[in-house]
């Protein structure tokens, strides 16, 4: 992508509090070679995942990407001041990212989603322009989006000087694991990440022809759910904090899915 290499499989570490080292390390010590975090105390620990990135020791070897939130996201523990421009937040708190993820760059710098659930605010404007900045700057590499209705995205894709280069939405089998936006991004050279792929389907995936599927290939559930996803392109994100589970869905690309079997969990919702 755009001269970057991309790795086809995400290590997420939202969640996982006073663990984030240890479990990011242990990410990484499993085969992982991608990391996915936030400068967001909320929910993310991301100097824990500097500490793991320290400890790895190579970080040419590592794709990292963390995020830009909005104050609404946030809980008092801001890393930036919330009197600042959107424009000076952007520049804060990637500032700070890379302090605690000790780098001097990113792989990927996405914001954490749009300021509203409808179309692109002044401010969405405004962070889009500052984030094109630090690419343009070669602070980060690519850039993108999460959160995003195939709305935003379309405007975002249209109007931005730097189109995105990810999206990374929770991902829903009840909605065709969020067909149209995949469909857009497939059209537009956008790669799409797809989070929550088991706890936001446990219905979905506890359905018997699922069942048939992990049982005929022999392989755990979350092993198809994850093959499913890199069959159809999008780079899966795994938040797992079991070792074995790590090294068992990254054997995920060790076999492949029939074109039926595809079909069969495209459309498990119906």
């Amino acid at each position: 992508m755009k001269g970057v290499e991309v790795p086809s499989f995400f290590y997420g570490t939202a969640w996982k509090e006073e663990r984030t080292a240890e479990l990011a390390a242990r990410a990484l010590d499993a085969g992982f070679a991608a990391i996915d975090t936030a400068n967001q105390r909320r929910h993310y620990v991301e100097v824990g995942v500097g500490e793991a990135v320290a400890a790895f020791g190579r970080r040419e070897d590592l794709f990292l990407q963390t995020k830009f939130t909005y104050a609404r996201g946030q809980d008092h523990r801001l890393p930036y001041d919330p009197a600042a421009s959107p424009k000076e937040q952007v520049q804060q708190s990637f500032a700070s990212s890379l302090e605690h993820l000790r780098t001097s760059y990113l792989d990927s710098y996405v914001l954490h989603g749009p300021s509203g659930p409808y179309g692109l605010s002044a401010v969405d404007w405004e962070v889009w322009r500052a984030m094109e900045t630090l690419q343009s700057e070669g602070k980060t590499k690519l850039i993108g989006v999460s959160n995003v209705s195939l709305e935003q995205l379309a405007a975002l894709q249209r109007e931005a000087d730097v189109a995105p280069a990810f999206v990374q939405n929770r991902c829903f089998a009840s909605d065709g694991w969020d067909r149209d936006v995949r469909a857009f991004c497939a059209s537009n050279d956008i790669v799409y990440q797809g989070f929550s792929l088991l706890t936001a389907n446990v219905r979905e995936l506890s359905r018997p022809e699922i069942k048939r599927i992990a049982e005929r290939s022999e392989r755990t559930l979350p092993q198809v759910v994850f093959r499913f996803a890199l069959q159809v392109g999008m780079i899966p994100l795994t938040g797992t904090s079991n070792a074995q589970h790590m090294r068992e869905d990254l054997e995920a690309f060790d076999f492949e899915l029939s074109d039926e079997d595809i079909v069969t969990i495209e459309h498990v919702a119906g």
